[in-house]
């Protein structure tokens, strides 16, 4: 075979590859996986009816309940909203399982017996607060108080904070605050009229917190991650000057963004991400991994980095 002939044919394999992968894959935007008892249980926006729930115990083949109707963590009807179920989030607090979740551009948490579901309310209602909003992500704090991160649809996309009631059944009124908003060039690289940060997730790393965001539109090949560092939940945030560290530069995928932040049972640190279906399509997006790590940075405050090598589509059992 002539060298011409044999780079075309590998370059035709490398696409059959990529199509083949993301053909198998789980098909969620705004993932995020929970870890419980040995297994992983996944979640993402997917459907107007509610959340579906992937399993998996080693994160490389996903299976959902053999019973259609369990195939939903949250379903409509038994928990607030009539559509727009965005990026929820699964978490246990004192032996109960809960999510939270966005639903009519509104927050609200359901209650569930485990992480299979079904999540919901006695009384169908959103969580106070203003205005539209979405992206909810519930962070408990070493001082004993629970803080809502969570995205205003104002002048754009902002990020904010409020205080939470500790049963989690409100917000606590006055304690809402802004973290961030899109002022940085990779933030925006459309100079859009409607600037985009959303999809919040907050953990705690030697007395630093580190606020991980998505920015600029969804639709946009651009759509990346980056973070913010304080020394209170509250802020004020310091964007990190190596933003993104998460894009299609680093792990070759369009669209690559607004995940959360997991563990797996070796302690090894991931984000789960969607990217773009496609170089050509947005929609459905696809659901992977790639691994995090802390490296040491100046000041004593350690930097955040990205393998975008441990990038790894979430695959559907056959």
């Amino acid at each position: 075979m002539k060298l011409h002939q044999y780079i075309f044919h590998a370059m035709l394999l490398a696409v059959s590859l990529k199509s083949t992968a993301q053909q198998a894959s789980v098909f969620l935007a705004d993932p995020t996986i929970f870890q419980d008892k040995g297994k992983y249980y996944l979640y993402g926006t997917s459907s107007e009816r509610g959340f579906h729930v992937y399993e998996s115990s080693d994160l490389k083949t996903w299976t959902q309940p053999q019973d259609t109707a369990r195939r939903f963590a949250l379903k409509r009807g038994e928990s607030f909203g009539k559509g727009g179920f965005w990026a929820p989030q699964v978490f246990r607090n004192k032996g109960d399982y809960y999510m939270a979740y966005t639903a009519d551009e509104q927050i609200a948490i359901a209650k569930g017996p485990g992480p299979l579901g079904p999540f919901k309310q006695t009384t169908l209602k959103a969580l106070s607060g203003t205005g539209r909003q979405i992206d909810p992500f519930i962070f408990f704090d070493k001082s004993g108080k629970v803080y809502l991160y969570h995205v205003k649809l104002q002048n754009g996309n902002r990020i904010f904070v409020t205080e939470m009631k500790p049963d989690l059944s409100d917000i606590i009124p006055g304690t809402e605050k802004e973290c961030i908003s899109a002022s940085d060039k990779w933030e925006d690289t459309e100079n859009a009229k409607w600037p985009v940060t959303e999809g919040p997730t907050v953990i705690l790393h030697k007395k630093t917190y580190y606020l991980i965001y998505s920015a600029n539109d969804f639709r946009s090949k651009d759509y990346a991650v980056g973070y913010a560092t304080s020394t209170s939940p509250v802020g004020p945030w310091k964007k990190y000057e190596g933003n993104p560290i998460i894009s299609r530069q680093t792990v070759g995928h369009n669209g690559s963004g607004h995940g959360d932040v997991f563990m797996d049972q070796m302690r090894q640190m991931h984000y789960v991400v969607h990217t773009h279906n496609s170089d050509t399509r947005v929609s459905p997006r696809a659901t992977a991994t790639v691994k995090l790590d802390f490296k040491p940075g100046k000041d004593g405050v350690d930097v955040l980095e990205a393998d975008g090598k441990s990038f790894e589509w979430l695959q559907r059992a056959k």
